[in-house]
């Protein structure tokens, strides 16, 4: 794996390859946890704090009303993606990087 700057970089490599990250059947559950983890170890090292990812963070907050939501989902986004992800016929996995550019699309904006 190549130097990781930030937790984009890190979703590249699991972009490249989701099959060494993530398993079957909850790909994005996976990769939640995973990205909990990422977000411990900045804040253990000292590393200014990661919560794009968190239940209630930026991405959550975005992508509600992207899946036609009101209100924020206990369950969390990757259950969320994963639900909207079987009802279109899409793997989960890729519908969640649909949804990632999108929001570092509208982010940059």
């Amino acid at each position: 794996m190549s130097e990781l700057h930030d937790v984009y970089d890190f979703l590249d490599e699991v972009r490249l390859r989701p099959g060494m990250f993530l398993r079957r059947p909850s790909p994005l559950q996976d990769l939640r946890s995973i990205l909990y983890g990422y977000r411990v170890a900045t804040e253990v090292h000292g590393a200014p704090s990661m919560k794009i990812f968190e239940h209630v963070g930026p991405f959550s907050e975005w992508l509600w009303p992207r899946l036609g939501r009101q209100y924020p989902s206990a369950l969390g986004w990757a259950v969320e993606i994963e639900r909207a992800a079987e009802a279109a016929g899409t793997p989960a996995v890729e519908l969640f990087f649909e949804l990632l550019d999108e929001f570092r699309a509208e982010a940059v904006r």
